[in-house]
């Protein structure tokens, strides 16, 4: 198994999610990840970083996982939000998204296709986490139903980067 690397994670970063702020600046951390604003490094670092730096006894574990879920809803609650009210050509057009018209079409196509199932599991699987925010907020999806879905895909990747930590002995350099 080929361990994540912690080097990867600013040296700034590094140093407020241990201090006494950690899991505040986590919640923040957690919200640009959820409105796709976290550029700075990879989503799948984050919450097995945290469980480095702040901690990982079961209560850490727990409260890490729990402001990450809640973060990463709020930041896709609010990209959602942003979708719903700019439409298709803000979206095709924004800097932030940076996404092009096939593969606005394809994740079009898979929301179509799965339908309200795809939020939650796009929200589980690497590469594609949180892209089905997008059709969703395009589609007539009821915040509400958007907002558990969006959680419960959440809960199961942060649960699984959480579990592979703490079971996979501390897989960080």
């Amino acid at each position: 198994m080929i361990p994540l690397q912690v080097d990867r994670m600013p040296d700034w970063l590094t140093s407020m999610l241990d201090s006494e702020l950690g899991l505040a600046v986590l919640f923040g951390i957690c919200i640009l990840e959820g409105a796709m604003l976290l550029r700075f490094m990879p989503s799948e670092l984050v919450v097995p970083g945290a469980l480095l730096l702040i901690g990982s006894s079961l209560p850490e574990v727990v409260a890490i996982v729990a402001v990450a879920v809640v973060g990463t809803t709020v930041g896709q609650l609010l990209l959602f939000f942003v979708v719903r009210r700019g439409g298709r050509e803000y979206v095709l057009q924004s800097r932030w998204l940076r996404l092009s018209e096939s593969r606005l079409e394809r994740f079009d196509g898979w929301f179509d296709r799965w339908g309200v199932i795809a939020v939650p599991v796009s929200n589980t699987l690497l590469f594609v986490r949180g892209l089905l925010t997008i059709p969703a907020g395009l589609s007539t999806m009821d915040p509400r139903t958007f907002v558990v879905l969006s959680a419960l895909g959440s809960l199961s990747f942060q649960s699984i980067l959480a579990a592979l930590y703490v079971l996979g002995g501390h897989l960080l350099v």
